[in-house]
């Protein structure tokens, strides 16, 4: 992910307004590889700018997709995850219990549609999901 100088500059080169809020995400998301949700970046946020909306957090993260610079993930755990990891194409694993969400680089060079599926329909993009426990909740279990 661009560092929170380059997003700034992205933002401003299409006329977005840059706030302290925004870089504020900007910098949280940088390097940040646990695919956040877009609550747990707020309150990340707002410990550090109190006043900041989760509608200007939303909003940015918006942005940040539209450009191409994040991917938000519906992974049917309740709220949008975060990944800023858009250099390398990679699916998840998800843990089941906890949540946490971790990238997985599979090399799936000849996924294709069943022919009776391929009609009427056009694929833009193929997602694999890994769910169950992670190693802290499988030892949890044991």
């Amino acid at each position: 992910m661009k560092t929170a100088d380059e997003l700034t500059e992205l933002f401003r080169r299409q006329g977005l307004r840059v706030t302290p809020q925004r870089q504020a995400i900007f910098g949280l998301l940088h390097g940040d590889d646990r695919h956040p949700t877009v609550e747990s970046l707020y309150d990340a946020a707002r410990s550090q700018m109190p006043t900041i909306s989760l509608k200007t957090v939303y909003q940015t993260v918006n942005d940040l997709a539209a450009m191409g610079e994040v991917v938000l993930l519906d992974l049917g755990t309740g709220s949008y995850r975060v990944d800023p990891n858009v250099e390398h194409e990679h699916h998840h694993l998800i843990c089941t219990r906890c949540g946490k969400v971790r990238d997985v680089p599979l090399d799936l060079p000849d996924v294709r549609l069943p022919p009776r599926y391929r009609r009427g329909f056009s694929v833009s993009a193929v997602e694999v999901n890994f769910r169950g426990l992670c190693d802290e909740c499988a030892a949890q279990s044991s």
